[in-house]
């Protein structure tokens, strides 16, 4: 009733979902009826509609006569199926079964040589049967009608029976069915992104992929909670024990299955100490560099290195060392030393990981990605949320359809180009962490910003909302597009830099000389977006307990782009450098 349908057979469209919250099916007719219903035909008819209405009472329901009200109570008056077609033929005009198959096969093949010859035994057989010429002729009539549209019952039930099963294990095995749903779609990664965005929405737990955790498939977690912290589960219910997934190996990209067997046969041993380790007890002919590369970028070996996911970078530029250090021990395992000793004794010392530059969280989740084929662990829309809620305030969750534009925004997921009677446009798709919603370009505004429809860039978007009625949810045309730059450059006051003189190890000329380099290479590298001054920078300083902001010239103004305030924020600290608007 609640339309949590995804991964349940044949209603997890977005279109079925909105049906199925107006109908509220309370019985398995109601899902077959649903099913035979959901096709091009009936919807276009209005049949859906005027079988929701009658389920709800909305609408009077009308059996005809009273020896057919059997036979259509079970679809409130609606003729759906094939089947009801033959019995009225049956009970009204007294068909045989063989009969009335024959009426079924006429009505589908629409000969009018044969309708004309039905037609005629029908009218005879309901007059035989004591019925009033025009109650046959208006059954014909609807007969004729909805024979169009008819579906087989007895297959749809088939598929009903499906539905029922897999609704069941979805309501009271929600981690084993959505981890089997998962591992049976494990090489489409927008699946497998769109099921782990369902497992979270139902209160469960999606753990990462883990070296020493992790099998090939993913796998409900038992006694462990959402977060994947040990509970106490031994008097729980069977179907509420697991509460979490876990991520399965076979679904990071490059990593084969012969690749996880050899892990997981390693794994036998104990677990994975370290890369090092790892890297001496797999077979590296099946797991090469590039997978080790896609299993730490995926998160596998956080647990392994003191600083979880923020050693990322570093286990990554580690990766030659390990597999070096593991061949030479290989190497030498054999041999003898002058003394007896073996000469590969010291291959169990400890190693240490090169130094590498933290990777940002935006680095993190690109990377995360690549490994993937989704941002895992988080939204590239967070980072910058907060400051874009200033230009487009409501979520894309909470969009309703409007007459006027409204602003929207999000990062772009998928670009595709569309060919119309008017020229190349674009559709893109926005999530902002809340939802998705696509977005049309229609070729004016594509010719002009094409430039910058690029996929994992943010956009700030004036668009119309309308229904969709493809997907069963809603649509964006697109009226104008900026940048997070532009919208910087167009709503920001100033950039502002806060400098305390009692923390300053230079001159405060040489600290205004690094200001005006990067300002510099800022205007020399882009176009303003606040056309030839750019963005002011404003200079907060700091002595004591007395403050005193200093608005800089014009040669000091530059861009707002992401680029310019990192560079701002590496030379001068995080905390020193900040967007500031009205």
């Amino acid at each position: 009733k609640q339309a949590n349908t995804t991964a349940i057979f044949q209603v997890e469209s977005q279109g079925m979902k909105r049906y199925l919250l107006k109908l509220q099916p309370d019985s398995f007719e109601d899902i077959i009826a649903m099913l035979a219903l959901y096709r091009p035909g009936p919807l276009n008819s209005g049949m859906v509609d005027d079988f929701i209405l009658r389920k709800q009472g909305q609408q009077r329901i009308n059996y005809f006569h009273d020896d057919l009200k059997d036979c259509l109570t079970p679809t409130y008056g609606v003729i759906v199926y094939q089947e009801q077609v033959m019995q009225i033929a049956q009970i009204m005009a007294g068909y045989t079964l063989g009969g009335a198959d024959l009426l079924r096969r006429a009505m589908g093949k629409k000969k009018p040589e044969e309708m004309a010859q039905q037609r005629s035994i029908f009218m005879e057989g309901a007059k035989a049967k004591g019925h009033p010429e025009k109650l046959a002729t208006e059954l014909f009539d609807l007969m004729e009608k909805f024979a169009e549209y008819g579906f087989n019952k007895s297959h749809t039930a088939a598929y009903a029976v499906i539905t029922y099963q897999t609704a069941w294990l979805k309501a009271h095995y929600p981690a084993e069915f959505l981890a089997a749903t998962m591992s049976s779609d494990m090489d489409d990664t927008d699946k497998v992104a769109f099921l782990v965005g369902d497992a979270k929405a139902n209160g469960l737990g999606v753990l990462p992929p883990s070296i020493n955790a992790s099998g090939y498939r993913f796998e409900p977690v038992l006694g462990v909670d959402e977060q994947g912290h040990p509970v106490d589960a031994s008097n729980a219910p069977p179907q509420t024990r697991a509460r979490a997934i876990r991520y399965g190996l076979g679904a990071v990209r490059g990593v084969g299955e012969s690749a996880v067997m050899s892990i997981l046969k390693a794994r036998e041993e104990g677990p994975f100490k370290d890369l090092f380790d790892f890297c001496a007890r797999v077979d590296r002919r099946l797991v090469n560099k590039r997978a080790m590369e896609a299993l730490v970028k995926s998160g596998a070996f956080d647990e392994t290195h003191p600083q979880g996911q923020a050693g990322r970078s570093q286990l990554v530029a580690g990766i030659d060392l390990a597999v070096r250090v593991a061949e030479e021990a290989q190497a030498n395992a054999d041999q003898v030393g002058l003394f007896g000793d073996d000469s590969g004794a010291g291959s169990g010392a400890a190693h240490s990981l090169p130094q590498a530059p933290v990777y940002s969280a935006r680095e993190t989740l690109l990377e995360e990605k690549l490994a993937l084929g989704y941002c895992f662990s988080g939204s590239l829309f967070d980072s910058v949320a907060h400051e874009v809620r200033r230009f487009a305030a409501t979520p894309l969750a909470r969009t309703m359809p409007t007459k006027d534009p409204i602003w929207i925004a999000g990062v772009v997921t998928n670009s595709r180009a569309q060919m119309t009677r008017r020229g190349m446009m674009r559709v893109i798709e926005l999530d902002d962490g809340s939802g998705r919603m696509e977005v049309t370009v229609f070729n004016e505004l594509y010719d002009a910003k094409k430039h910058v429809l690029k996929v994992d860039d943010v956009l700030i978007i004036s668009a119309k909302i309308d229904n969709d009625e493809y997907s069963g949810g809603l649509r964006g045309s697109a009226m104008e597009i900026l940048t997070l730059t532009e919208a910087r450059g167009r709503h920001a006051r100033a950039i502002k830099m806060t400098l305390a003189t009692n923390d300053l190890n230079e001159p405060p000329q040489k600290f205004m000389e690094q200001i005006r380099q990067l300002t510099m290479q800022s205007q020399a590298n882009q176009q303003p977006a606040r056309g030839a001054h750019g963005c002011p920078i404003v200079l907060q300083v700091q002595q004591g307990q007395q403050v005193c902001d200093v608005r800089l010239g014009s040669a000091y103004s530059c861009e707002p782009s992401d680029q310019t305030i990192a560079a701002l924020k590496r030379v001068f600290g995080d905390q020193a450098v900040a967007v500031v608007y009205e």
